[in-house]
């Protein structure tokens, strides 16, 4: 078995995840990073994407989460996002709905700030059909 150690993942809105971990794979700014038990500390800014979590049984689990800080530490690490949710949690018809709309936006607008929302938008819904695709 793997070395163990604590990882948190705290939303706005409640404590999203805390356990003992084997692993977790995240998105960083400049690519998707691995961290394993007694990684060097560091600080960066997470992006858009899928939380990978390999638990204390080996298992894998996937989550949304959009951006926000990692904090690797000698004795935790701690993920704090603008939001997360489990894939049981995605409402895959609002997502369909949203990414629709945002392809929609980037088809018929030529305004910059309506381009990045809709871009953002759209990478969001990617991101959570993506989550979802771990389900299966």
């Amino acid at each position: 078995m793997s070395a163990l150690f604590t990882f948190e993942v705290y939303t706005p809105k409640r404590l999203f995840y805390s356990g003992k971990v084997q692993a977790i794979t995240i998105s960083l700014d400049d690519g998707e990073i691995g961290i394993y038990a007694n990684h060097a500390p560091f600080s960066a800014h997470s992006v858009t994407g899928m939380l990978r979590i390999k638990d204390d049984t080996g298992n894998w689990r996937s989550a949304f989460v959009c951006g926000g800080i990692l904090e690797v530490k000698e004795f935790k690490d701690v993920l704090m996002v603008e939001s997360a949710e489990w894939p049981e949690e995605i409402n895959i018809e609002r997502v369909l709905e949203l990414k629709k709309q945002a392809e929609e936006i980037l088809k018929d607008t030529h305004l910059k700030f309506e381009i990045d929302k809709a871009k953002k938008q759209l990478h969001h819904a990617e991101c959570r059909l993506t989550v979802l695709e771990t389900m299966k």
